[in-house]
């Protein structure tokens, strides 16, 4: 007589099927955990063989889950996207215009100056141009609403224009870009001297958040914009 070997758990298909899948969702943790990590600090120019690296995982793994660094980007970034349209409408919520204006600038720069891949993004890149397009369309009007009611309320300089603040966070990321190693809050003072730039009425200065560099900071900080500009 034959004795058929019965199958326990582990071996049926369906339970294989649900390991199978779990490796597949974890790799794929995996991999996006470690884009975030290098596209935060080092921007787009990471390469997938990078990702697979900093992941521990086989460079086949990553090109599993994601055929083109392009299909990566995307997911990784689309709730970044989300985010900001969020900001943006939320602000519209506050009474006070000026108010409004200081949660939206300082909430957009804080996403986009920490975040070295993501302000690769927004300030134009071959990536997400459709979707860049939309975040435009959803994100403009709460802007212009905004900055039209903080300045009728007298608040914000009657000659600013939504099209400057792409500028403002391109500033904000260069200070990080060039500072953020020495000091890795110091954007945040510089925002400070940009908002104060922005008051029509400037009795009250804004509060400085971080110190100014030292002279030794200074001194490595300008060691990483030469480093910087010959990469």
């Amino acid at each position: 007589m034959i004795k058929h070997r019965r199958l326990s758990t582990g071996d049926a298909p369906d339970g294989r099927l649900r390991h199978l899948r779990r490796d597949a969702e974890e790799n794929r943790d995996r991999i996006l955990k470690s884009a975030h990590e290098l596209f935060a600090a080092k921007g787009l120019g990471v390469t997938l063989d990078d990702v697979a690296h900093h992941a521990r995982l086989g460079v086949g793994t990553v090109y599993r889950r994601f055929p083109n660094k392009e299909s990566l980007v995307e997911a990784l970034f689309e709730q970044r996207i989300i985010e900001l349209i969020d900001i943006a409408r939320k602000s519209l919520a506050f009474e006070d215009g000026w108010e409004g204006f200081l949660y939206l600038m300082l909430n957009m720069l804080t996403l986009e100056a920490e975040n070295r891949g993501l302000r690769d993004v927004i300030l134009g890149s071959e990536y997400l141009k459709q979707r860049l397009t939309d975040l435009k369309a959803e994100v403009g009007p709460p802007i212009e609403e905004l900055i039209a009611k903080a300045q009728e309320q007298g608040s914000l300089r009657p000659d600013f224009r939504a099209n400057d603040v792409p500028v403002l966070m391109a500033m904000a990321g260069a200070a990080q870009e060039y500072c953020g190693l020495v000091s890795p809050e110091i954007w945040k003072r510089y925002v400070a001297i940009l908002i104060d730039g922005l008051k029509s009425n400037r009795e009250s200065l804004t509060s400085m958040p971080e110190s100014a560099l030292d002279s030794d900071q200074l001194h490595q900080a300008m060691v990483q914009w030469k480093t910087r500009r010959h990469q």
